[in-house]
């Protein structure tokens, strides 16, 4: 389902991203993590420091997407939050999408947004593609309205959220 990895702008990295993100600051216009779970190793990648470096390695204006937890799990509820709390410190705009992931434990995956632009409206999407061109990029399941629906929560989760602000 990935698309993009041959687009010549695109840079894979695999191996220890604190020490890569140590020797890249203001270089990215966007990172993309896709993590384990936050427990063993992977615990730090959930942790406020990530995120402060994260922060570093993007350039003005850049936006981060970084697998979190699902709010459907009770344990995850604060955790969350308080992570998001963390990453409001260092950016203007975050935000919490959700999306059907049907390995994971709720069959819903999250997925923490943030953007050092306080203009930037995750909820909408930048661009509409055509049917020609979502066919073209091979996007199968991506749309303007799964988009849309990736913010539309149930009650539960508003109420969650609204402790963020």
């Amino acid at each position: 389902m990935a698309r993009g990895f041959d687009d010549r702008r695109m840079e894979l990295f695999v191996g220890d991203g604190f020490a890569f993100m140590e020797r890249h600051r203001s270089e990215f216009d966007v990172v993309i993590t896709d993590s384990s779970d936050p427990i063993g190793p992977g615990e730090v990648l959930f942790r406020k420091q990530y995120y402060e470096l994260l922060n570093q390695t993007l350039k003005p204006g850049g936006l981060l997407s970084s697998q979190t937890a699902s709010l459907w799990i009770p344990a995850a509820q604060v955790f969350c939050v308080d992570l998001m709390k963390d990453v409001r410190e260092m950016f203007p705009v975050v935000r919490y999408a959700y999306t059907y992931m049907p390995s994971y434990t709720t069959g819903q995956i999250g997925i923490l947004l943030a953007s050092k632009d306080k203009d930037t409206k995750f909820e909408e999407p930048k661009r509409i593609f055509t049917e020609e061109e979502k066919s073209r990029m091979g996007l199968n399941y991506y749309n303007e309205n799964v988009h849309r629906s990736s913010f539309a929560y149930p009650t539960f989760i508003k109420e969650l959220l609204k402790t963020l602000r």
